[in-house]
């Protein structure tokens, strides 16, 4: 089982993303490297929000407890979900 992890951007989130964003890119890149973050990226145009996926639910809420988009108001909400991936 894996947990999918969704972002909802902060009613006033947008603006503040530029300066947030190469410290949350660095921050999927580690968990990435650690090999607990298989993929993650935004969805809508513009965006709404994010998704990650994850090999655990304590590896998806370390990630969200000291993400900058969560620290700094990027994110107005954040969801965890058990996930049975049905083509692995």
């Amino acid at each position: 089982m894996k947990v999918l992890m969704f972002y909802e951007l902060a009613e006033d989130g947008l603006p503040r993303l530029p300066a947030n964003i190469a410290a949350h890119q660095a921050r999927l890149r580690e968990f990435h490297g650690r090999g607990v973050l298989l993929m993650a990226g935004p969805y809508g145009s513009p965006p709404v929000g994010a998704m990650g996926v994850f090999t655990s639910r304590a590896a998806a809420e370390e990630f969200a407890r000291d993400d900058p988009f969560m620290l700094n108001g990027v994110v107005g909400k954040c969801s965890f979900h058990d996930w049975n991936e049905a083509l692995a």
